[in-house]
Parts: C-alpha cells; structure tokens; sequence
C-alpha cells in the first residue's frame, strides 16, 4: 500500500490550499484517515481524522478553520484549510489505516508529506 500526498505550497496569510492523499495498492478497507504536521523543531502533531463512519476531530487549533473529508471510492481523504495562518507552516503527512484483506489485521501507512507555508 502507497500513499501519495499533494496540493502543498506557498500562501499569504488568510489564504486557502486543499491538500489531497490517494491510497494504491492491495486495499481490502479503510477505518481512519488522518492528517499530521511537523513544524521544524517540533513533534509531528494530529490536525484532523476521519473515520469510515464519518465522524471526525480536529485539533482546537484548527477548528473552523479546516475541514477533512474523504472519498472511499477514491481512496482518498482531503484536507481544506482556510484563514491559514502562519504557525500552520509545516510538513502535512496523511495516515490511514489500511485492511488489506478481510483476514488481515489494520496496518498504518504513511504519506510521503507536503510542504506547506504560510507566509506574506
């Protein structure tokens, strides 16, 4: 199973970006869908998460602002962020918990990151 993350770059402050990430491969089933981001000297942090059943959380820091979704068809879990703001500059990484068959158990699987800066 291969993530592929992407819609990462450069934004003023107040702007927007929608980050996207596609799973591929041997994909039975997906539970949660998650965001994370890395600011440079700090831990890797949980933004937002999506669950199969479509309940989601955010981090209090984001909330109102960002919105994740996803698309089971697609294999695909999207992040929209709007009124960025400069301390969301990071590296964005999606996770997702992957079945690859019904008798297999859940695995995580990370998404390469995606640069995202917010700066004017």
């Amino acid at each position: 199973v291969q993530l592929q993350a992407s819609g990462g770059g450069l934004v003023q402050p107040g702007g927007s970006l929608r980050l996207s990430c596609t799973a591929s491969g041997s994909i039975f089933s997906i539970n949660a869908m998650g965001w994370y981001r890395q600011a440079p000297g700090k831990q890797r942090e949980l933004v937002a998460v999506i669950y199969s059943g479509g309940s989601t959380n955010y981090v209090d820091s984001v909330k109102g602002r960002f919105t994740i979704s996803r698309d089971n068809a697609k294999n695909t879990v999207y992040l929209q962020m709007n009124s960025l703001k400069p301390e969301d500059t990071a590296v964005y990484y999606c996770l997702m918990g992957v079945r690859s068959a019904p008798t297999v158990l859940t695995n995580n699987y990370w998404g390469q990151g995606t640069q995202v800066t917010v700066s004017s």
